[in-house]
């Protein structure tokens, strides 16, 4: 017999017509509840005697559930018990999490997903997601027409070279798409039967994983070159092929190959880079706030970005596409921004500069008419740029210091310290110092979560820089304006809206992002105001609908569908 599967909607309730067993049901985590089937479903399913009399509600099984949790000790082991729920019953996962997200949230994503991912081969206990593998390379097309989705909204790819600070990791890398798509689904709405993880699995130069022989992954060193770009381009014209209209994330990428693929990819398919343009752009609603908080505007200040790798000279391109936006002139908008790598300031007089930082390298006149010598230190510039703004990416521990901020505290009642590199270990400055430093003035968020800091009876609440304020709320608009490209002027308009939600600028707190509890309302919100632009600007496709009803029709909630038994009489 054909199996028969439909989703529908009826007054806002989902409703999942099927002619397919209990059995398979109650197998299928998009699909199983578990102990919640009713029994008019138990009965037309052939479910009873496979679940316990009673039926429960979805919140007495959140009980449940936590309570579990909370009997689970260390990191991994709490992922692998929230992993196994995910891959059991989707629907009670994402209520869990949504109860808890303050304190499940480090055990979805950042920091454990690090460890998950280091040890994936031996915890790996479920399919989940796509991996196209370089042996099976001019085959992807008939491996992606096996995927058994009629719609997929969202993808999530890696290729495991750059998973976090860890660097090379193979098909572990698996977790960071997973783990994404999670947040997309917690935080945007996006319905998880519409996400899809995907790895390319392109070899690894990680020795140790080459010798393990548990490693699942193809045990090949990486491919490279042209052998590389043809297998992505394949990947890419297949995936397009499979699922038109999908919006495609690249993540964790490595750097020689990451802004390739973006800017060859990005006219072809509906794509962004999350380390490139979703860090700039959550770095640029840090900066929109820290400067209204100190009643100026952005295209009146200058900003300091110290480490010049590819999330350093991101974060410079999205304040310089800002400025722009202002109608600030190009050579002026360049003129506000100072990148630092480990050659000191960027200018045109250093040698083996790349194309990204070669943009942002001060001319010449600038060292000149400050009688700056040819290495310049940010010591040594700090008077002449007097920037409100410090960002770290370097992942250099302490190259951010006391004397920075106390300085920087001279020129502006509240400067404003991003020390963004992740772990703990390699962050520029603590914010405690920054505090100490400024005498409780400065504005600090932090790339990892760091604890409040109490200071002359002040508690400053440290907010966490973290790209999950960006990303779900533009996958959220991008996919309700059925977008075909993404421009960087979405990410500006996404982070000037999350700055107006800022408690900083408000009555309710010092922090810069808001608390995670709101993170789905203000997803909404940035998905609201990308639509409303892309409608204006001709990008989205027409609908008499308003942004606003068109964003909450999308947004789905975890809660049961109602399930209806097709019998050969309704048969389409």
């Amino acid at each position: 017999m054909k199996r028969v599967f439909r989703r529908i909607k009826e007054h806002g309730q989902e409703i999942v017509e099927t002619n397919i067993t209990g059995g398979f049901i109650l197998n299928e985590p998009l699909l199983n509840k578990g102990t919640a089937f009713t029994d008019e479903e138990r009965a037309d399913f052939s479910m009873h005697g496979h679940l316990p009399y009673h039926v429960s509600t979805l919140d007495e099984q959140v009980q449940r559930r936590y309570a579990n949790f909370q009997e689970k000790k260390g990191d991994l082991e709490k992922f692998t018990f929230l992993a196994a729920l995910q891959n059991r019953n989707e629907v009670l996962f994402y209520k869990l999490v949504l109860d808890h997200i303050e304190e499940m949230l480090p055990y979805i994503y950042t920091p454990t997903v690090g460890d998950a991912s280091i040890n994936y081969s031996y915890i790996y206990n479920q399919v989940r997601g796509i991996y196209l593998s370089y042996p099976q390379k001019g085959k992807l097309k008939e491996v992606l027409q096996s995927v058994h989705r009629d719609r997929v909204d969202v993808i999530v790819i890696t290729d495991g070279s750059r998973i976090l600070g860890l660097g090379d990791l193979g098909v572990g890398g698996m977790v960071i798409p997973v783990g994404k798509l999670s947040l997309y689904t917690v935080f945007g709405g996006i319905h998880p039967a519409r996400t899809l993880p995907i790895v390319l699995d392109v070899g690894t130069d990680n020795q140790e994983l080459l010798n393990d022989p548990l490693y699942i992954g193809w045990r090949n060193e990486r491919i490279d070159g042209d052998d590389y770009y043809e297998f992505v381009e394949e990947a890419v014209y297949a995936i397009k092929d499979r699922f038109p209209g999908v919006l495609l994330q690249w993540e964790d990428f490595q750097k020689i190959h990451a802004r390739t693929l973006l800017h060859t990819y990005q006219s072809e398919i509906c794509s962004f880079n999350d380390d490139i343009q979703g860090t700039a752009s959550v770095t640029l609603s840090a900066l929109y706030a820290g400067v209204a908080a100190n009643h100026s505007t952005i295209e009146r200040e200058t900003y300091i970005i110290v480490g010049g790798g590819s999330a350093g000279t991101g974060i410079a391109r999205m304040i310089k596409e800002a400025l722009l936006l202002e109608g600030v002139p190009y050579e002026d908008a360049l003129s506000h921004i100072f990148v630092f790598d480990v050659m000191g300031l960027l200018h045109e007089g250093l040698p083996d500069l790349d194309d990204a930082q070669k943009e942002f390298a001060q001319k010449e006149a600038f060292l000149q008419k400050h009688g700056l010598p040819e290495r310049v230190s940010i010591d040594d510039a700090i008077d002449c740029i007097k920037p409100i703004a410090m960002i770290g990416v370097s992942g250099q521990s302490g190259i951010i210091t006391k004397e920075h901020v106390m300085r920087m505290s001279q020129y502006h009642k509240r400067p404003v310290i991003l020390p963004l590199s992740n772990p703990k270990s390699r962050v520029e400055i603590s914010p405690l110092d920054a505090i100490v430093a400024s005498n409780g003035s400065a504005i600090i968020a932090a790339g990892s979560p760091f604890e409040n800091v109490f200071f002359n009876g002040i508690t400053h609440e440290i907010s966490q820089c973290n790209n999950v304020y960006i990303f779900p709320g533009v996958g959220l608009g991008l996919i309700t304006a059925n977008a075909q490209t993404v421009s960087d002027d979405v990410f500006i308009i996404a982070a000037k809206k999350l700055s107006s939600l800022s408690p900083l600028l408000s009555k309710t707190g010092e922090r810069i992002f808001p608390h995670l509890s709101t993170l789905r309302s203000v997803s909404r919100e940035i998905a609201i105001t990308i639509v409303e632009h892309l409608q204006k600007t001709g990008k989205s496709k027409k609908d008499t609908r308003s942004a606003t009803e068109r964003v909450d029709e999308a947004i789905w909630t975890p809660k049961y569908p109602i399930f209806r038994k097709l019998n050969d009489e309704k048969m389409p």
